[in-house]
């Protein structure tokens, strides 16, 4: 493992752990630094190589954990990093909260629905009793205005956090992210289906599934017909790409992603 950042069909991947993405969120947070943080698996990857614009967004971002077994996997197939383990992203909103409420580092949690919100908050301060959260705010599931984005800015800075979970779906999430990492002086971290897990309104594959790189499969299972494209689809193409970039038959230069010509302003 050497916590560089390495080309995954295009997209850069931290190969990392839990602690040393925990100690680099923690120490952002401390220092007031904007430090942009998602988990990748497969599909979010996938939203990367078929987007070269979004793909310039991943690749500006400060850590990009691999969420996925299957991109652990390619990290260690392609690059011989010897990750042990995946970063996945709601275990490590956990880390970060046990860090933040042991450091009195106050969080902020933006997406969602509001009843979502409120039993992520509850169930979060019952596990870490001494963890601040100092605010919420629900998605309004539709692109916002300039002034809405400054509004929800101005929310974030003022509650006092230090520390902002993003949790908008991919790649909303993730495009959230990076629209404000000049704005936002604290770290934000795009955490996906980590507030419905945490909040216990959708319910977590199995350790073995998980282990083995099946939880695609149980989400798919619950969510057939949201999901289907994303796995059915999306997954074979991953395979088939990977190993073009594994045999050397197809290269991935980052320097074709596409910056934005303009902001969305998700929320």
């Amino acid at each position: 493992m050497d916590h560089e950042k390495h080309n995954i069909l295009g997209v850069m991947v931290n190969a990392t752990d839990y602690d040393s993405a925990v100690t680099q969120i923690i120490s952002a947070a401390h220092q007031g630094q904007s430090f942009g943080v998602t988990a990748l698996a497969v599909h979010g990857v996938m939203t990367g190589v078929l987007d070269s614009t979004h793909q310039y967004r991943l690749n500006q971002l400060h850590l990009v954990v691999p969420d996925g077994q299957p991109v652990r996997w390619a990290l260690n197939l392609l690059y011989k990093v010897n990750l042990s383990d995946r970063v996945y992203g709601p275990n490590l909103m956990l880390a970060v909260c046990k860090a933040a409420a042991g450091e009195q580092l106050p969080i902020f949690l933006y997406g969602s629905k509001p009843e979502v919100l409120e039993a992520l908050s509850s169930n979060l301060q019952s596990k870490f009793p001494n963890l601040l959260i100092a605010g919420k705010q629900p998605s309004r599931f539709r692109t916002l205005s300039a002034e809405e984005k400054q509004q929800d800015i101005q929310h974030i800075i003022d509650s006092g956090a230090k520390i902002v979970f993003v949790g908008l779906g991919c790649p909303r999430q993730e495009i959230w992210v990076y629209e404000h990492l000049e704005l936002l002086p604290m770290p934000m971290l795009a955490v996906g289906a980590a507030f419905d897990f945490h909040a216990g309104t959708l319910p977590q594959a199995p350790a073995w599934m998980q282990k083995r790189g099946l939880e695609w499969l149980y989400r798919f299972l619950q969510e057939p017909r949201r999901l289907w494209k994303r796995y059915v689809l999306l997954n074979p193409t991953y395979l088939l790409l990977l190993f073009l970039q594994w045999s050397q038959l197809r290269k991935y230069p980052i320097e074709r992603s596409t910056p934005p010509l303009e902001e969305i302003r998700y929320g």
